[in-house]
């Protein structure tokens, strides 16, 4: 079995449209591009080199793909060379090139094919960007764990991490700490159902919490 993981910036609320800059994607008219970039600091970066600093394949959307394909087959820091090293699997409906080594794409029966693909020996699957694609993992509840680092800003549009077809479901806390920019560095894991519960008063006035 390999674990599905979902690795994001994100807004306070909720949104992950282009961290890294203007031009990654100003898809519906979106302005601020690279709003990541001002707050990226060693803590965030010790991070992402952790959660990139061993064995893994991509799973991708086709958009994020290509933006990919473009940069990093000529980098050669150690973030570089694993994301070479690394199986791409691209979700796509056109026709990719496979010259980027290691490049598979999917197409068809996604979610099956997705699911067949976590079923398989291997190292865990990375899903960056996406955010479509992120969609289509959450209806699905296909998402083992989400690692992400939550910026203290609101941007009000874009696109979002949770849409409205995300499947109701319960995460538990693995890792968490705070930059000193007061971006949440946190990872968390899947848990079973949502669990609901109410609060009522006791004869004596106190409230107790039942579940």
């Amino acid at each position: 079995m390999r674990k599905l993981i979902v690795l994001t910036f994100v807004t306070l609320d909720g949104v992950m449209q282009a961290p890294g800059g203007p031009e990654e994607d100003p898809a519906g008219g979106f302005k601020y591009g690279g709003w990541s970039m001002p707050l990226f600091d060693d803590v965030v970066g010790q991070a992402m080199g952790e959660q990139m600093g061993h064995p893994f394949d991509l799973l991708l959307g086709r958009k994020t793909y290509d933006i990919f394909a473009g940069f990093w087959p000529k980098a050669t820091d150690p973030t570089g060379d694993a994301i070479n090293r690394a199986t791409k699997y691209v979700v796509t409906h056109r026709p990719v090139s496979t010259d980027w080594k290691k490049t598979v794409p999917i197409d068809g029966d996604v979610v099956g094919k997705i699911k067949k693909l976590k079923q398989e020996d291997g190292p865990e699957l990375q899903v960056h960007g996406s955010s479509n694609l992120i969609q289509t993992l959450l209806k699905n509840d296909l998402v083992d764990e989400l690692w992400l680092k939550i910026y203290p800003i609101t941007l009000g549009s874009g696109k979002r991490l949770f849409g409205e077809g995300t499947k109701p479901a319960g995460f538990r806390v693995l890792k968490s700490n705070v930059a000193p920019n007061g971006v949440i560095v946190a990872s968390y894991g899947r848990a079973g159902d949502v669990k609901l519960g109410t609060v009522e008063l006791t004869a004596s006035g106190e409230q107790v919490i039942r579940s």
